[in-house]
């Protein structure tokens, strides 16, 4: 074997070598890339989850409206890249515990009796005005001392929350807004950021308060981060109250 020979079958050696490397790098970072993902939603390989649907306010007991429906596709979509399952139930018939398997509830108190139930046992220092009778407070949030006001089409809020009742219990994840709109806006922001999230809170506990701008415009793709109101939302509610109103 002449040097030139000798160079060509050692250059193809290398290669070989460099991409095999690469290649298990690459599997390396995605399984745990995967992995983070499974921990944070609480969703090992294979393992079982519950999508609980509300129906669509106003309407029919078994109609849901279309952005809710929309919020399932992104929630389903990340079920599956972590290669579990999911179980669609409608809210009313939802009556499970929670901690054995991962919960994903959409709506809010108005439209779902389990996401009223997760209010007031989970999530104490959250209430929702759900009065009926049109008002400059109907939907509005109120977390602690603080007051979000609902313009339709404008300014409008929604909680995303994280919540465990134990360090092995699987997560209740909790998409509650004042219109269906907002409800799928939660979803896709938690689809877009769920590694920044795992990131900062780990397996924890967390509630964030989302800002949907302009929806009649942009739909749900607008979203703000207002602040995290994880203390605020579990401790009970101070009688004073400071108003939020949106700006045109």
């Amino acid at each position: 074997m002449n040097d030139d020979v000798r160079n060509i079958v050692l250059g193809v050696i290398a290669a070989g070598v460099t991409a095999s490397l690469g290649w298990l790098a690459r599997t390396s970072l995605w399984r745990r890339k995967l992995r983070r993902q499974q921990v944070f939603f609480g969703l090992p390989r294979n393992s079982e989850s519950l999508l609980v649907v509300n129906r669509e306010a106003g309407g029919d007991s078994r109609a849901v409206h279309r952005y809710d429906v929309f919020a399932l596709l992104e929630l389903s979509a990340l079920i599956k890249d972590c290669g579990a399952h999911a179980q669609i139930l409608s809210h009313d018939v939802a009556q499970h515990g929670f901690g054995e398997r991962t919960e994903f509830c959409v709506g809010g108190p108005v439209s779902n009796r389990r996401m009223a139930a997760h209010l007031h046992s989970l999530l104490p220092g959250v209430r929702m005005n759900t009065d009926a009778e049109p008002g400059p407070d109907r939907g509005a949030f109120q977390i602690g001392s603080e007051r979000y006001q609902l313009t339709n089409g404008v300014s409008e809020y929604v909680l995303l929350a994280r919540l465990t009742a134990g360090q092995d219990a699987r997560p209740v994840f909790l998409f509650c807004g004042q219109s269906a709109i907002t409800n799928q806006a939660a979803t896709r922001y938690l689809a877009r950021n769920h590694e920044k999230l795992a990131r900062k809170h780990g397996d924890k506990s967390f509630t964030l308060l989302l800002k949907v701008i302009n929806s009649q415009a942009y739909g749900p793709d607008m979203v703000e981060l207002i602040a995290d109101v994880t203390a605020a939302s579990q401790a009970p509610i101070p009688q004073a109250r400071n108003s939020h109103r949106a700006i045109g």
